[in-house]
């Protein structure tokens, strides 16, 4: 019985009442959170004994005796303990009269900028005196966020504003509210504190389930703060272990949120401070410039601070989709956005670091953001809810790119929002106007009017371009690469110069062949076909979903096949590129993934891939050992990719136990297919004819490249002469017949102008075209 497939709509209702379920639950996690903070040590939640509207702990950095001690609760005077339930309002100021005498006469230099003591171990230092916000200038007032955690001090509770579908709204809420500390953000529900955690430590507590909670506390800072919604990220008990590139020893976490936005000398994007030491590393590196990479771990005394007012390339980026998962929270929901594009589109215009967003999937037309990406949610459990039929894009990667035009050449500046290994050539000059990157933001690439290398092209009085490709892998083209047209004009009148660089890059398909080869014992074909494995592609575009299928022809075959060895070759400089190793597993899972099993039977094994190509050739050529085993084929454990949390089964290594009935011969197999790159020069450039291509335009719309025309043209001129030559052979063998009687040695004698074109001679040496 073929299964039903589940209509969207329906999808759609059974995610949105899960997603209402989710809610209640974490509003009445929330509230049981918040009743369960009046039970904290008195230590931990200070705030809850006081029945001041101002927190009791204002003047708590004042007070700290020994600077690794924690702060010793406020007095209890007995007047406070047996007062009478009925007179609240005497027990504040009596407590205050209490405390009074005993503050230290150096607490107005502390409010005034002198150097808070340091925090207990573990926890963070206070940055400033509570009332330091109260007289901070509204344009130094910045927010901190920590994802994951939920703020509890219900006596402290401003307000909360249910259906609060953006963050940004509810920052702009407790901006606006001069007596607001922080606040506690989930999809749908805002909440405002008079209190925030630098005061109540233990009340800062993790909240991952069922949805992560975004806690985000107002600080004022020393440095005048960037316009974006927020200044910093902070997540403790992390580090970005060995990026470090200044360290200062400091007195409180704001101190370095201070120094980092202030750093003059290169681009601040975090740092880390202990909490212990009181140790400040500003690094020019974060997690989105180092995502994938092990650099960013746990480590319980220090706090991770990331910079959201640093400056990211915009123009020319790339999201990648993520099937099957989309975020639990979002930091903003915009209803009636008609199409994905748009919803891109505002994710990289939002006043925050977008780095994903989802369409579609919670809603007709909804479209949800959010600052976080599989690289800034490793300290949180389970992000994602997973939903078959949904999607998430990441972004991946974004360039700047400028071109500085000058006397003898251009030079191609890039700028990348995420550490490039690559390099960057000229299209058609792969080896010879290149410049290899390693682990680099900023690279460039000379190009010298002079220089045949680099084939830069003029058109025109001094108008000069080329086409530039970035190319991520060392040796093919994937669909990660980018092509850039780059242009310099010069005005010859007014010596004046612009440059400009032409974003608009498509590709164009063209016509390819491929070949199949089939081996016998078993008879076994390797093919390339669509991704599901069903229809033969001869050729493809970079980037094209392609799978690589291996099928023993006869169904009946008692035999199963496993692969290795697979190799993908260039065919004109001898580059090759190994895509599965020797014991069965793909050596990039960017580039092939694992084989698997498409049928039950073991008859066919598929492996998914993007189309890819070389920078010298058009055409890849496949090659694989392939060995058959009986009865079955043990698949081999591999490791996963970048985006993979466990290890992979691959059908490419037969068992180690050797079968007797098992045969022992390998099957070499190879398979060729054109795949052209996507940057589509020539289509952008049709206007102005170089000499790479020449389009003839029919009225069945015809393309001849230029190798076809000149040969054509070249033949047709050969037919000509042979035309002429045999026209003038004859016509002077007439002429002549007269005159040149007495000279020949006979009548038939040939003419040895003819015996060029005699049929025999002809024939044995004629050209083909």
């Amino acid at each position: 019985m073929k299964k039903r497939s589940i209509p969207d709509n329906t999808m759609r209702i059974i995610f949105s009442i899960l997603i209402v379920v989710c809610a209640a639950n974490a509003a009445k996690k929330f509230e049981g959170t918040l009743r369960s903070a009046a039970d904290a040590p008195p230590q931990d939640n200070l705030a809850v004994e006081s029945a001041s509207p101002e927190p009791a702990v204002v003047d708590a950095p004042q007070e700290y005796k020994n600077q690794e001690a924690p702060p010793p609760p406020p007095p209890k005077p007995e007047a406070t303990e047996t007062a009478d339930p009925a007179e609240p309002a005497d027990t504040p100021e009596e407590a205050d009269e209490v405390e009074e005498p005993q503050q230290p006469a150096t607490a107005p230099e502390t409010a005034s900028g002198g150097v808070p003591p340091s925090a207990p171990s573990g926890i963070s230092a206070p940055s400033a005196p509570a009332n330091s916000l109260e007289e901070c200038d509204p344009e130094m007032i910045g927010f901190e966020l920590v994802t994951g955690y939920v703020f509890s001090a219900p006596s402290h509770i401003l307000d909360d504003i249910p259906g609060t579908l953006m963050l940004t709204d509810c920052l702009e809420q407790c901006q606006a509210n001069d007596t607001c500390r922080a606040v506690n953000y989930e999809t749908g529900l805002c909440v405002l504190f008079s209190s925030d955690a630098d005061q109540l430590p233990g009340a800062l507590t993790k909240s991952q389930f069922p949805v992560f909670t975004i806690y985000a506390q107002k600080s004022c800072l020393g440095v005048r703060p960037c316009e974006r919604a927020w200044c910093f990220d902070r997540v403790r008990g992390y580090h970005l272990k060995g990026r470090g590139k200044r360290t200062h020893t400091v007195g409180s976490r704001q101190m370095c949120l201070d120094l980092c936005l202030g750093e003059n000398e290169f681009v601040c994007r975090s740092a880390n401070y202990n909490n212990k030491t009181g140790e400040c590393v500003l690094s020019n590196m974060d997690r989105i410039t180092l995502a994938g990479t092990n650099s960013f771990q746990p480590n319980e005394d220090t706090d991770y601070l990331e910079n959201n007012c640093v400056e990211e390339p915009t123009k020319l980026c790339e999201f990648k989709k993520m099937g099957g998962r989309i975020l639990k929270t979002v930091d903003s929901v915009y209803q009636d956005v008609q199409t994905i594009e748009e919803c891109r589109e505002l994710c990289l215009n939002s006043p925050f670091r977008c780095h994903s967003y989802d369409h579609g999937d919670t809603g007709d037309h909804v479209c949800r953001l959010s600052h976080h990406s599989r690289a800034t949610l490793a300290d949180i459990q389970d992000p994602y809810l997973e939903v078959p039929e949904a999607a998430t894009y990441e972004l991946s990667s974004c360039y700047n790119v400028s071109i500085d035009c000058r006397a003898g050449d251009m030079v191609a500046r890039i700028q990348t929002s995420k550490l490039f290994d690559g390099k960057i050539y000229a299209k058609g000059s792969p080896n010879s106007c290149v410049v290899d990157v390693k682990q680099s933001l900023e690279f460039e690439l000379h190009m010298g009017y002079d220089n045949i290398e680099c084939n830069v092209k003029q058109n025109g009085l001094g108008r000069y371009l080329n086409d530039v490709v970035i190319q991520h892998h060392d040796t093919i083209v994937t669909s990660s690469d980018l092509g850039l047209a780059v242009t310099c004009q010069y005005d010859l009148t007014n010596k004046t110069v612009a440059n400009e660089v032409d974003l608009g890059i498509h590709g164009d398909i063209h016509t390819g062949l491929s070949e199949e080869v089939i081996v016998d014992s078993p008879n076994v074909a390797m093919r390339i076909t669509d991704r599901n494995g069903d229809d033969t592609i001869a050729s493809a575009e970079v980037g094209d979903p392609l799978a690589l299928r291996f099928e023993i022809m006869d169904q009946n075959s008692p035999f199963e096949i496993f692969v290795r060895e697979l190799v993908a070759m260039d065919g004109v400089d001898s580059s090759e590129i190994t895509l599965i190793d020797s014991d069965g597993c793909p050596t990039d899972h960017f580039i092939m993934g694992p084989l698997f099993k498409s049928a039950p039977s073991g008859k066919m094994l598929l492996s998914h891939f993007d189309a890819f190509k070389f920078p010298s050739s058009e055409v890849v050529q496949f090659r694989a050992l392939v060995t058959p085993c009986m009865p079955t084929c043990e698949p081999v454990q591999c490791d996963g990719g970048p985006n993979e949390l466990r290890s992979v089964m691959s059908y490419g290594r037969r068992k180690r136990r050797s079968t007797p009935a098992s045969p022992q011969e390998k099957m070499l197999l190879v398979q060729n297919i054109q795949v052209t790159d996507k940057f589509g020069f020539d289509k952008q450039r049709a206007k102005n004819t170089t000499e790479d291509s020449v389009y003839v335009r029919e009225t069945d719309v015809t393309c001849v490249n230029a190798a076809g025309a000149m040969l054509a043209a070249a033949a047709f001129l050969a037919a000509q002469l042979v035309v002429l030559a045999a026209w003038t052979c004859s016509w002077q063998r007439r002429r002549a017949a007269a005159k040149a009687a007495e000279l020949l040695p006979g009548p038939n004698a040939p003419s040895a102008l003819c015996k060029v074109y005699d049929p025999s001679f002809s024939r044995a040496h004629q050209r083909h075209f």
